[in-house]
């Protein structure tokens, strides 16, 4: 493997500050493709039923999986990424529309991080992401004083959760799946971490 990162393109509301860099594998799910074709960007694989397409494309790589599937998509898209060793995912396109799909690819992140990997989910305004007995740092250019950041348990019991360089810190405190204790905090402006020792974190930051 000689690219760096896994880039997934979706067929949601797509962000134009987060296209593709060089030296990204990219895959398209299913429309997917129609959002980097516009935009002259050529993927490396097509994965999908192909339902939303209307189509299978004209392309060199394409795997096509049934309509009648357990996985999303997306998911597909994730699990050929992992299966090809990728640590680092980029997904654009799955936000917006359908809120089920939504939740789906909110839920795609927790996979990507029960799996050791670190999955970024963008849209125009914002950037979701989970970690999973981990931590996550933030750049001081990253946390920009005054913008909002949200972490949410997505396990029953997410403990030892610790947040420096935020306007609301805590130490060691635990959140639980139904409580929304961690919602519109605010970044100080210097490094900020967020930390959850057992469970996962699902975190939302503003971009914009």
């Amino acid at each position: 493997m000689e690219k760096t990162r896994c880039y997934i393109a979706g067929a949601g509301d797509f962000c134009e500050t987060a296209l593709p860099e060089k030296g990204d594998y990219i895959i398209a799910a299913d429309a997917g493709f129609l959002a980097l074709n516009s935009r002259g960007i050529k993927p490396d694989v097509i994965i999908g039923d192909f339902d939303s397409l209307g189509e299978v494309p004209n392309h060199p790589n394409v795997i096509r999986s049934s309509p009648e599937k357990d996985d999303t998509d997306m998911m597909l898209a994730v699990k050929f990424g992992l299966m090809l060793g990728y640590e680092d995912f980029a997904i654009n396109g799955g936000l917006g529309g359908r809120p089920d799909h939504t939740l789906s690819n909110i839920q795609t992140l927790a996979y990507i991080a029960d799996n050791d990997a670190i999955g970024k989910l963008y849209s125009n305004d914002s950037c979701i992401t989970a970690i999973k007995n981990g931590k996550y740092t933030f750049t001081p250019t990253e946390a920009i004083k005054g913008k909002t950041i949200s972490v949410f348990s997505f396990s029953e019991k997410a403990k030892g959760v610790t947040l420096k360089g935020l306007k609301y810190p805590l130490q060691y405190e635990t959140l639980t799946y139904d409580n929304p204790t961690g919602v519109s905090n605010e970044f100080a402006g210097t490094e900020a971490t967020v930390e959850v020792k057992n469970g996962i974190l699902i975190i939302i930051w503003s971009i914009q």
